[in-house]
């Protein structure tokens, strides 16, 4: 069975079963008119039931015999029906022909078309045992090479009669059936090795599937394995054709090494599942269209003709490299069943963290680190495509400066440690510390409860709020906790002035987390708020105080993680999350606190993690960011 798209002026476009084909503005469909998208349409055809599912994906309108399409509405195009791609303009008719039509057009074929199709189908195949054991059935001699296109001596010089050409006809299609047997068996016996006992169990259509922000292809073929072969796409497996670093088009791509295909294909000889593992957030941020993507994954895996699962992290939270919960989804829902072996499974990535010169002629340091620090979370074996594909020698590289599986829970607290945390006698407390750094998580565990007045910018909404609160306060004989960041002199000296104006002593906290400490509770916090989970951190640190939740002097029994993690309680205000500029703009205004400038005391509270539940703390010890 074959499907093909002939416009109006006979230029046909094929089709091949169920798989997307994205047609729009192009060579391909002949069509220049710019009010027609270059992927303007998703085209996916059913040979089974004859029609073409048509699925609208430019601004303007396309129609299925009069029924006008809007974007992302699809219809059925059937033999008798038209696609108009654009605005009622450039018809399209669709055709199937039977196997009988394709046989009898195969017979009209000229020599060389049959010869280069006998070639095509050579390369295919993984040979285990010479070729021309397919052609010794052959009247003539056998001969010790396929015969190619160049082959074009006259048919007296090799012995020929026009009486043969329907002979040589008949044996080239036999040759041909027999060659595609082969290749059946070969692909069968390629399929990944099973467990012992266990029935070999492979996807028999491919499909897809979508679980929050992650994207699961499954390709026909795709088995269960206990060993994982895993791969990053861009910059791994492809490439772009235009020598950008980012692709112009979906597609401007074309496989990295040619020593890819053959590679993968003799890991599925040995029995490992092949999975490519890949970030797109341009999904999730409005750049880049699900379904143009998935296409590209399709026509990649057809290219390699190979069977491939491909994971797609469609925007943050717990998918996105270098957190691994799309290992973890296949490990537990993707693999048939099959207990994965880590000491036996491998990952490769271009995001290895390598620096400038890495190579020669590799002038560019990697964009990160998330492909290295994703096999490092995993726990498995790590390769760059170097390496891996063409046996470099391992690069050098960096890992980052904060490593979150060395932090200490049962670390001091803070120092010195002869110092109190909070004070029988009236006081302001100024906590001086980035974002992230645990500065709400102290106050409401260790300070509100002892009576202090709780005083934070971002519930009271300015600086001289906070001073007004803290006047009252004091006023009232009760002593104060300022959570603001206070990174700086000028920021500092507005409550040490108010403590000088009642007579009360003032001291600083200052938190010593570090900006890659800060950053990685934020994400750490992202990640968990979006799984619901309910997560305790005492102390120092909580993760989601990298969002600065106010308690406004409430203090809840158990700190849950929600959609909208910063917003705790009732009374607390809805935050944007924190973002680097935050950060990086606390770095720069930051002076370290000292004594003369006014303080009575100043302690160091440092960074000292506590966790309610152990999935909480092994989301926390993963490197969150590359």
């Amino acid at each position: 069975m074959q499907c093909v798209l002939v416009s109006a002026a006979g230029d046909r476009i094929q089709l091949p079963d169920e798989r997307a084909l994205i047609l729009g503005r192009g060579p391909a469909s002949g069509v220049k008119d710019k009010k027609c998208s270059r992927h303007q349409v998703k085209l996916v055809a059913d040979y089974a039931n004859q029609e073409v599912l048509v699925t609208q994906l430019g601004p303007n309108p396309s129609s299925v015999d009069g029924q006008a399409l809007g974007r992302g509405q699809s219809g059925h195009l059937s033999v008798n029906s038209t696609l108009y791609l654009v605005n009622q303009s450039y018809p399209f008719t669709v055709q199937f022909s039977s196997s009988a039509d394709q046989k009898t057009r195969k017979r009209t074929d000229d020599k060389e078309s049959v010869q280069k199709t006998l070639d095509s189908n050579v390369m295919k195949v993984q040979q285990k045992r010479n070729i021309q054991d397919f052609f010794v059935s052959s009247p003539k001699k056998s001969t010790k090479r396929v015969l190619d296109s160049e082959d074009d001596a006259s048919d007296a010089k090799r012995g020929r009669t026009e009486n043969s050409d329907e002979d040589e006809e008949n044996l080239v299609e036999e040759k041909l059936r027999q060659l595609q047997q082969f290749a059946q068996s070969t692909s069968t016996q390629q399929s990944p090795s099973q467990p012992s006992g266990t029935a070999p169990s492979s996807c028999l259509k491919s499909h897809w599937q979508q679980i929050g922000n992650l994207l699961l292809y499954t390709a026909a073929g795709v088995a269960g394995s206990s060993k994982i072969a895993g791969f990053d796409i861009d910059g791994c497996i492809i490439t772009t054709k235009s020598g950008k670093v980012f692709p112009t088009a979906p597609d401007d791509w074309k496989i990295l090494f040619p020593e890819i295909k053959p590679k993968l294909s003799a890991l599925l000889k040995e029995g490992f599942k092949v999975v490519f593992f890949t970030n797109q957030m341009g999904i999730a941020r409005g750049k880049l269209r699900p379904e143009v993507f998935k296409s590209k994954v399709e026509d990649i895996l057809q290219t390699l003709k190979l069977p491939v699962q491909v994971f797609v992290a469609a925007g943050p939270g717990i998918y996105r490299k270098p957190v691994k919960g799309m290992w973890e989804h296949l490990c537990e829902k993707a693999n048939d069943g099959i207990t994965v072996n880590k000491s036996q499974s491998v990952y490769v990535g271009d995001a290895a963290g390598r620096p400038v010169n890495w190579a020669p002629g590799k002038k560019k340091k990697d964009f990160s680190c998330s492909d290295r620090l994703f096999a490092l979370n995993i726990g498995i074996l790590f390769h760059t495509p170097e390496e891996f594909f063409l046996g470099w020698k391992a690069a050098p590289f960096h890992l980052p400066s904060f490593d979150p599986r060395g932090l200490d829970p049962k670390g001091r607290l803070y120092d010195p440690p002869t110092a109190s945390l909070t004070s029988t006698s009236q006081e302001i407390i100024v906590a001086v510390g980035f974002p992230g750094s645990g500065k709400s998580t102290l106050f409401q565990t260790h300070i509100i409860p002892k009576g202090y007045v709780y005083v934070n910018r971002d519930t009271l909404g300015s600086w001289q709020h906070c001073v007004s609160a803290c006047e009252r306060a004091l006023k009232e004989g009760r002593s104060v906790a300022v959570d603001n960041t206070n990174p700086d002199l000028e920021s500092r000296k507005r409550y040490l002035d108010v403590s000088e104006s009642a007579g009360v002593p003032c001291r600083c906290f200052n938190f010593t987390a570090s900006l890659e400490q800060a950053k990685h509770n934020n994400r750490v916090g992202r990640v968990l708020g979006r799984l619901g989970t309910n997560c305790r951190l005492h102390a120092a640190i909580h993760i989601l105080i990298a969002n600065r939740a106010n308690y406004c002097g409430y203090r809840p029994r158990t700190l849950g993680f929600n959609s909208h993690f910063r917003e705790l309680v009732p009374s607390a205000t809805k935050h944007a999350p924190v973002n680097d500029m935050v950060f990086h703009s606390y770095k720069k205004k930051f002076v370290a606190p000292t004594l003369s400038e006014g303080f009575s005391e100043i302690l160091q509270i440092h960074f000292v993690p506590s966790f309610s539940d152990h999935r909480s703390e092994e989301l926390f010890r993963q490197f969150s960011e590359g």
